[in-house]
């Protein structure tokens, strides 16, 4: 191939040399915590801690009273019991998440194995991504996934997908520096590990491997801890350490209490007293176990276990008990938009055409049919998923949903000659000898309608100029894209010869057929918001939960979603948006200041999410993060409570903590009833425990200081 030209690669000791100064190109995998590590873990908990101390002492008492006091072996429940609840409660917490855990198992396998066409040695070569090493030509082709971080050579049309990464679903890649995006999350000339090659080709020198490319960078940042304690959790450690401590207090006084009186009601002897001593202390020791609601961390792990349960019913999958009850102390969410508000694919929002013409609409279902490179994977005819560049995939979704099969048009139809889109051109073209209009052949034109105006001399329809860029105008405000399509008629005699190569000399003047097309009509294309997510955001927003859209398309995209979901209102200011280098320089006390307010963060990168939440939790706020993308894992770890999208990548459900199986915004709302209710239910059961507990306790202190016996004896 032409494109494969000039480039010699690196020889076999360059590749060796590369190699052991830059690594591999792997990803280091996850230290796996041992399973026995895991469920040692559970007994962390600090009323786990009390009930074992509890347990101790009410081992102590019971043999005092088995081998002291010859009583039977009854006085050994108290102790079995509370072991048994500690068993439970411990190991409840710990099936029910390495279960969940098992549904997981498999997702972060990498295929570090799929073969890479590079050049080395002059030749073209074939080796397993894991063996690309920094300073390798790699050669990339439409459909391919790309293996490392790298810098274009050469880049002919060539369109990725980047959503993953920077949450840009199109992102244009040229090495001309006059068609760079300044707006771009990376530079126009780089392209990313993880990201997909969705049309045209190129060449480009490997810059990055492994760890070491931001692909890499997201992953290992995704592994570091960054958990945070949940808001139940702080306040059992509050209320662990109270009860400890008033037990203790308690304990003392009663000690105090029933010294006092026995010097006011016996005649003192050293025997008698050590006697009455021991027993007060055993009393003490007993109140002690008795202040402990052993009952509560059972009470906790059941109703987490039984939230888990229904929460999976309305399609949360939750990995780590504890996000069901931290949703419901939730204040902020943070969201990606693409993929999580919007479907992640683009979809036609409307056609301005005379489809009441037949002849028109004719024209307008080949030409779209024919006129594209992309195509539908119809492996399941109920979610079609286009494949190639994703606005034509567009146009052949819409094409299919009036009912046309667009293959069986192309099947049909003989092709003369095409010319593929350029950045240059702003349009691509095809040459066909039309079926659905017999006898005649058809040049199909598709692309920037200021563009192919040029080209037109009539307009189909009753629509003027003005009227047709005044409505693109209003789309494009929208955050649209916007196509326009034309076709010439060839006359049925020409000299010209029709062959591979011809459109571009009629479009040139270079032969005697004139270049004056008739105007089809235009198209808003965009990547919608998903149906349920308005009505989610607003349920969010009634439940007293701010709601943040973090993303790495433009302000004005954003804006435009944000709008469409009922987030970005009239009132909003430029203080309510910031994009990612304007974050970046901020300090972190200004970003404090700022952080509460805003509701976009636009053209952010991967850490600016992660930041961000950080910076929410320094001021006590509860943050829960949605994403599907491998951008999304750090921030997704580092929040309270990490929520991933169904369809998202292997990488961001590992960090997360729940899974919206449905993908749908709405089951957020739903993980947040559920959490507050869980949060109810457990404080009810606090304040029955407690009650109980207090009352008994306050009894045998005003025995002791009454001079009457102590309802709890070891006798």
């Amino acid at each position: 191939m032409e494109h494969k030209q000039h480039y010699s690669g690196l020889s076999e000791q360059e590749v060796k040399e590369n190699r052991a100064k830059f690594g591999d190109n792997v990803l280091t995998p996850p230290i796996q915590t041992p399973i026995w590590k895991k469920f040692i873990a559970k007994f962390n908990d600090p009323l786990i801690v009390i009930l074992l101390i509890a347990g101790v002492f009410s081992v102590g008492i019971s043999c005092y009273e088995y081998f002291g006091l010859n009583e039977g072996t009854q006085v050994f429940f108290e102790p079995v019991g509370i072991f048994i609840a500690i068993l439970l409660a411990t190991g409840l917490a710990f099936f029910f998440e390495e279960r969940a855990n098992k549904a997981f198992s498999i997702l972060n396998k990498v295929d570090d194995d799929e073969l890479v066409e590079v050049m080395r040695n002059g030749n073209t070569t074939n080796v397993p991504k894991r063996e690309i090493v920094v300073g390798d030509i790699v050669l990339l082709n439409t459909g391919e996934n790309i293996p490392a971080d790298g810098e274009l050579l050469k880049a002919v049309a060539l369109s990725v997908d980047e959503s993953s990464l920077t949450g840009e679903p199109i992102c244009r890649k040229s090495t001309k520096h006059e068609e760079f995006d300044s707006n771009a999350t990376f530079p126009s000339n780089f392209v990313l590990r993880g990201t997909k090659v969705m049309e045209g080709h190129g060449i480009f020198r490997v810059t990055a491997v492994g760890d070491a490319t931001e692909n890499g960078k997201v992953f290992t940042a995704a592994q570091i801890d960054n958990s945070v304690k949940t808001p139940l959790t702080e306040q059992l450690n509050k209320l662990g350490t109270l009860i400890t401590w008033a037990s203790y207090a308690l304990g003392v006084l009663i000690l105090a209490g029933r010294v006092l009186m026995f010097f006011n009601e016996y005649s003192f002897t050293w025997v008698h007293f050590i006697q009455y001593l021991l027993d007060s202390i055993m009393i003490c020791v007993t109140l002690i176990v008795v202040a402990v609601p052993e009952g509560l961390p059972m009470a906790v792990t059941l109703s987490l276990a039984y939230s888990m349960r229904r929460m999976l019913q309305t399609s949360n999958l939750v990995r780590k008990l504890h996000a069901c009850e931290t949703m419901g102390a939730t204040t902020v969410i943070c969201t990606d938009k693409t993929g999580t508000l919007t479907q992640n694919q683009m979809r036609v929002y409307a056609l301005q055409a005379n489809r009441d013409d037949v002849t028109i609409d004719t024209l307008l279902k080949e030409g779209i049919a024919v006129n594209s490179t992309a195509s539908l994977d119809l492996s399941n005819p109920e979610k079609p998923v286009a494949l190639g560049n994703p606005t034509e995939g567009a146009l052949l979704l819409w094409l299919r949903d009036q009912g046309y099969d667009y293959q069986q048009i192309r099947d049909d139809i003989e092709i003369v000659d095409e010319l593929p889109f350029s950045t240059d051109r702003k349009y691509m073209a095809t040459l066909v000898r039309s079926t659905l209009l017999p006898n005649k052949t058809i040049l199909y034109i598709k692309g920037a309608t200021d563009i192919i105006k040029q080209y037109c001399i009539s307009l189909a329809g009753n629509r003027s100029w003005p009227e047709i860029f005044t409505q693109l105008q209003t789309w494009q405000s929208q955050a649209m894209r916007t196509l326009g399509f034309a076709y010439l008629e060839l006359p049925q005699t020409t000299s010209v010869k029709l062959a591979p190569g011809v459109i571009s000399k009629i479009i040139n003047g270079e032969t005697d057929i004139a270049v004056n097309c008739c105007f089809l009509g235009i198209v808003a294309i965009s990547d919608p918001v998903r149906k349920e997510v308005p009505a989610a955001v607003k349920e969010c927003i009634d439940a007293g939960i701010s709601v943040k859209i973090v993303t790495g398309d433009t302000p004005g995209t954003a804006k435009e979603i944000a709008k469409q979901v009922g987030l970005w209102t009239p009132n909003d200011t430029d203080r309510n948006i910031i994009t990612g280098p304007e974050l970046e320089a901020l300090t972190d006390e200004e970003l404090k200041q700022r952080v509460i307010n805003l509701k976009i963060i636009a053209r952010a990168k991967p850490m600016d999410k992660k930041r961000l939440v950080e910076s929410l939790q320094s001021l006590n706020q509860v943050v829960a993060v949605t994403g599907d993308g491998t951008n999304d894992a750090p921030a997704l770890k580092a929040a309270h409570v990490g929520l991933s999208m169904g369809d998202g990548t292997s990488v961001a459900k590992e960090a997360s903590d729940i899974t919206i199986i449905d993908n749908s915004f709405l089951s957020i709302g739903r993980a947040v009833m559920w959490g507050r209710s869980l949060y109810q239910n457990i404080q009810r059961f606090i304040l029955f425990q407690l009650i109980v507990n207090v009352v008994a306790c306050l009894i045998v202190l005003a025995g002791a200081f009454m001079g009457t016996h102590s309802p709890l004896t070891v006798t």
